[in-house]
């Protein structure tokens, strides 16, 4: 055979010689996908683009621009980086260094080198860097035996490529690149060459423990990113600069929303006036649209009996994160990692019928987890937070009414915050599982049957489910293109099994409902934190914590001033009064740190009309109103989002 049948995704084939590469394949395509391609992928497998063909395939072309081709860019980045860090720190051993992608960073390089990484020293790998990809040398791969691989790493001293090598099965293969005389143990694939990698950034240096285990050695631990080209660099790079200035943890501190103290313990926020404020305001809105669309609110208690928590698995699963017990009367209790159980006890207070279904119980639960120091992360990531949490209990022929009414609820209650751009998922079924398959079908049926029913566009991530059920996940895009996890809707068959959840149906038998988790903000810390580095902490005006300042022009203004607030708190709006003795630029500047939506400047003019000087946001002067007119235009603004129109279904 000297010819081979190449079929390509649009199901069109091609014809090339035996043997021909995966880039000689995007050459026959077109020139322009040939300039583009950064790897491939044969019958399902991820190639370098010299992979030779010698069979017929199913080909597809990955490029510079796909989610695919910009990993293969940024890993190959990172052996570059690696490689210029064994050339100027010969004695730094290396370890693992993989593409990422956490809204900053492309990847990392871990490194064994006991003085760590500085500035200056990044200022040499980034020179060297750029000397090896003018060189445009060649990414090459080699397979080993697993005993070939061992007796090179062991040659060049590289006692953790080893431990991973130990890892592997002795009859398997294992692949190797080279580039400019650095070897590393890789999978691949990767560019052709260095000169692929067109745009980096070396970012920062940090520490982390071998494979992540605290018991094991501190590593030195570069981060860089990059990307296809000096363009999108840049803008990554303006993106990142705009997020330093939204940093949540730097706003909360400028506006006074909260804080953490070290006496109090490293995760547990401490709620300031103005925080707690919008806080509330998030609170109630929420539970306004539970009761709106058929939820009962519960309240539950921060701790239970360690059986409780055996009952339910969290003993035997969860422990690790769950904080130490303490002795009550002789028994174990354990501060509450979740809400569910307390609601299960609270459905089985007393004996249901199917007429009483469907029971949708909602909490703003705070709960507990331990979570290791290293990964704390202002509000994003603590260990104390509230839960805005539900469960359903229904029955099968509700499940899918009661999923598209949580879609719903979802949606409603995240545009109203100010979020317009989604991302969803449907995650099925996983290797390990509880409950009949039978069970799983259904519910995954109608978790896709409301997705659809809503007109909703989303992607299946296949044995993704967890271990009790399939769920949905929602997840929202900020104003920096950033995305977060917020909502996730899960069916659970293991814990109506473990509780013995049961209701009477029709036919007066005793059956298990289907049980529904439900979190549409996630944390109301995370989503807190979210919201302000969305609106870069300028709330809308309805969460506003002060909503408008009156700045008399002069003490002479200051009485009419006073009359002005008298108005505005008469009208239900959030206001205060600057009367310093301070210049009128200096108190509007303040009040514009403050993020304050509205100034009503007040001088001789204004007390003579009886009005303001509008100043909104940023400073925009809107001229002179009445104060009729200024109330009713701050009042219009500061409106709650409307109340939701229910589909019933």
């Amino acid at each position: 055979m000297s010819e081979i049948q190449v079929t390509l995704p649009d199901g069109s084939i091609k014809t090339l010689p035996l043997g021909a590469s995966v880039f000689e394949v995007a050459q026959a395509i077109g020139p322009g996908l040939a300039k583009a391609a950064v790897a491939g992928v044969v019958d399902g497998n991820t190639v370098d683009l010299s992979c030779s063909l010698n069979a017929n395939a199913k080909v597809s072309i990955i490029t510079a621009t796909s989610p695919e081709g910009l990993s293969i860019i940024r890993h190959s980045a990172a052996h570059v980086m690696a490689g210029a860090v064994k050339d100027l720190f010969p004695d730094a051993k290396v370890t693992i260094g993989p593409a990422v992608d956490d809204g900053v960073n492309g990847y990392y390089y871990d490194f064994d080198f006991d003085r760590g990484f500085t500035e200056e020293d990044l200022q040499r790998i980034d020179k060297r860097m750029q000397e090896v990809i003018a060189k445009d040398i060649p990414f090459e791969r080699q397979e080993l035996s697993r005993d070939e691989a061992q007796a090179l790493f062991d040659g060049m001293g590289e006692s953790y490529k080893l431990e991973l090598l130990d890892a592997i099965d002795p009859e398997e293969a294992v692949s190797i690149y080279k580039h400019d005389g650095f070897v590393d143990l890789c999978r691949g694939p990767h560019l052709p060459s260095t000169g692929h990698v067109k745009a980096f950034k070396l970012m920062s240096v940090a520490g982390a423990y071998w494979r992540g285990d605290a018991r094991n050695k501190m590593l030195a631990r570069i981060y860089g990113t990059a990307f296809a080209s000096p363009k999108e660099l840049k803008k990554h790079l303006a993106r990142i600069a705009e997020a330093r200035k939204r940093d949540h943890r730097v706003l909360g501190k400028q506006l006074d929303l909260f804080s953490f103290s070290p006496e109090v313990g490293a995760g547990l926020v401490l709620w300031h006036p103005k925080g707690a404020r919008v806080r509330y305001l998030i609170e109630e809105f929420w539970r306004r649209s539970h009761f709106a669309f058929g939820y009962e609110l519960v309240n539950t208690p921060h701790v239970g009996k360690a059986q409780l928590w055996k009952t339910s698995g969290h003993l035997d699963f969860y422990a690790e994160n769950m904080y130490s017990p303490m002795d009550v009367d002789g028994n174990p209790y354990y501060v509450k990692p979740m809400n569910c159980p307390f609601h299960i006890e609270i459905y089985k207070s007393s004996l249901k019928s199917y007429r009483d279904l469907p029971v949708r119980f909602a909490e703003l639960g705070t709960v507990y987890r331990y979570e290791a120091s290293g990964v704390l992360h202002g509000l994003m990531r603590v260990r104390g937070f509230t839960q805005d949490d539900a469960h359903i209990f229904c029955s099968e022929d509700q499940l899918n009414a009661e999923i598209r009414r949580c879609l719903q609820h979802t949606f409603y209650l995240l545009r109203a915050f100010g979020f317009d751009d989604f991302q969803i998922f449907l995650s099925t079924r996983p290797e390990k599982f509880v409950g009949a398959e039978t069970d799983w079908e259904k519910a995954t049926a109608a978790l896709k049957e409301a997705l659809e029913a809503e007109d909703l566009s989303y992607e299946i991530d296949p044995g993704e489910g967890v271990f009790y059920g399939p769920k949905i996940d929602i997840k929202i895009r900020d104003s920096l293109q950033r995305t977060w996890q917020c909502t996730t809707i899960q069916v659970d068959f293991n814990l109506p099994e473990r509780f013995n959840v049961e209701y009477v149906d029709g036919n007066n038998e005793r059956v298990r409902p289907f049980m529904v988790h439900r979190a549409l903000l996630g944390s109301l810390e995370r989503f807190f934190g979210v919201l302000i580095e969305h609106h870069a902490g300028r709330f809308p005006t309805w969460l506003a914590p002060v909503q408008a300042t009156v700045i008399p022009l002069t003490q002479d203004q200051s009485e009419f001033g006073m009359q002005v607030l008298a108005r505005l708190k008469a009208a239900g709006l959030r206001a205060k009064i600057d009367d310093r003795n301070e210049k009128l630029g200096f108190r509007i500047r303040e009040a514009q740190l403050e993020k304050i939506p509205f100034m009503l400047v007040v001088g001789a003019k204004e007390v003579e009309q009886g009005g303001v000087a509008l100043r909104v946001g940023r400073g925009v002067d809107e001229g002179f109103l009445s104060l009729d007119e200024a109330v009713a235009r701050l009042a219009q603004d500061a409106a709650w989002p409307p109340d939701p129109k229910i589909e019933e279904v």
